[in-house]
């Protein structure tokens, strides 16, 4: 019955990409898996959906819901106004736009580092990135690569950083946000340089072989737009990531979506001005709202599909064939995440799969530090999450910048896939040979 439930386990997996990829909404998707789960696992079908694949979804979507909501509430405020585009701009100034390809992820890595949810960043910043790539004359297909590189790797992984990846794992593991910091900041390093360099290589090849920035019909460029000052938009967020990761007696003075909600308030209060007339409060709040319980639910819906799995009579075998992995126990942690963040289709979705699996496994069957397992789950979880059928990669390259994958999806599989993967394995190398480092 064991085998069975295995292959019934790798079968719904691979329905689930499937689907995914060819559009399907992810609640059919998740939910039709769970049935292939269910059918080969010795799982009822009642019992999989009413008590296994709800108790995952609501589970997950009632621990991280509020911080899925303050970071579409802060992207709200700085979309309109202006807010995101001062930051962008003052990042691109200094460093001269003959640095494109350094300003624009820097940019967009310090948005989501501040803890601006990333499905809002791409919408605030992709006008930026337009304007300055024209004027680089970087190809456009790049802006896409660019984008999911800064929202969902080295800003994702660094230690202190508020959004959903790493708040899973503080929820699920009662860590802080800086739990492996040493390591997690070289980590981070590591990604950043490593996909400029890689960045900077496909877009000399691009140019050696003709290519050119070229506008589409459905482009507009709003360089008169009217923003505050860079450096005066900076503040709610340096406020806030200070905020939520300084602490008193040993204990965070600030819940972390608390605190991202205040920076949200106080970039307001700071802001506001800058906003157009018809754009209220009250409808801001709304739309941000309305925009986290999509993101919330669709990443659950993945989740309650990860707690059938853990149901199935062949899930024990797995367990102990991930427990058997030869090698450092933490090549195992990391594979056993890139893997489950791969078929998911998202970082957070796999992390939320992944959490209640591995510390029982890791930390209290191998006495691995808790806080080492945070920072190699996290940093693990960036690299496959990004595969084709990633619900963010389709927005951004279909929805956001009017690209086809076809053109736009090979630079986000070298920054996003390849670069996090590399990163990867120095986390398992550093964390290994020092693991007592705070």
């Amino acid at each position: 019955m064991e085998i069975v439930s295995i292959i019934g386990m790798i079968a719904a997996l691979c329905l689930l990409s499937f689907l995914v990829m060819k559009g399907v909404n992810i609640f059919i998707a998740a939910i039709a898996s769970t049935f292939v789960v269910a059918l080969t696992g010795g799982v009822g079908l009642y019992d999989a959906l009413q008590t296994n694949y709800m108790g995952g979804f609501t589970g997950f979507f009632g621990s991280n819901f509020l911080i899925f909501v303050a970071g579409a509430l802060m992207g709200q405020v700085y979309e309109k106004t202006n807010g995101a585009k001062a930051i962008a701009r003052l990042i691109i100034s200094k460093l001269g736009k003959g640095a494109a390809m350094i300003a624009v992820p820097l940019a967009i890595g310090i948005l989501t580092y501040g803890g601006i949810a990333g499905f809002v960043v791409c919408f605030a910043v992709f006008p930026i990135a337009l304007e300055v790539y024209r004027e680089a004359d970087i190809p456009r297909r790049f802006i896409p690569g660019v984008i999911v590189f800064a929202c969902c790797t080295f800003s994702g992984i660094g230690p202190g950083n508020p959004q959903v990846g790493n708040v899973v794992l503080q929820n699920a593991f009662g860590t802080s946000l800086m739990a492996g910091a040493a390591v997690g900041f070289i980590c981070t390093g590591v990604t950043l340089v490593v996909g400029l360099v890689t960045l900077n290589i496909m877009v000399k090849r691009a140019w050696a072989n003709g290519e050119h920035f070229i506008v589409k019909p459905t482009d507009t460029f709003d360089d008169g737009a009217v923003c505050p000052n860079g450096w005066y938009a900076l503040i709610p967020l340096a406020f806030s990531l200070l905020l939520i990761n300084v602490k008193i007696g040993g204990r965070q003075i600030c819940p972390t979506a608390f605190g991202v909600a205040i920076g949200a308030a106080l970039a307001y209060v700071m802001l506001h001005k800058y906003k157009k007339p018809q754009d209220k409060a009250i409808d801001m709040a709304g739309n941000g709202i309305k925009n986290a319980v999509s993101a919330a639910a669709n990443t659950s819906a993945v989740v309650g599909f990860g707690s059938v799995v853990k149901a199935a009579v062949g899930f024990p075998v797995l367990c102990s064939a991930i427990e058997n992995i030869p090698g450092p126990p933490l090549v195992a942690v990391a594979l056993a995440t890139t893997i489950l963040a791969g078929i998911c289709g998202s970082g957070s979705g796999g992390l939320g799969i992944a959490a209640p699996i591995l510390k029982p496994i890791f930390v209290d069957g191998m006495g691995i530090n808790i806080n080492v397992l945070h920072r190699m789950m996290l940093i693990a979880s960036s690299g496959l999450d990004s595969l084709p059928h990633n619900g963010f990669v389709v927005t951004v390259i279909n929805g956001v910048c009017g690209e086809t994958h076809k053109d736009a999806y090979m630079p986000i599989f070298w920054l996003t896939v390849v670069t996090p993967l590399i990163a990867t394995a120095v986390g398992v190398v550093l964390f290994t040979l020092f693991p007592s480092l705070p």
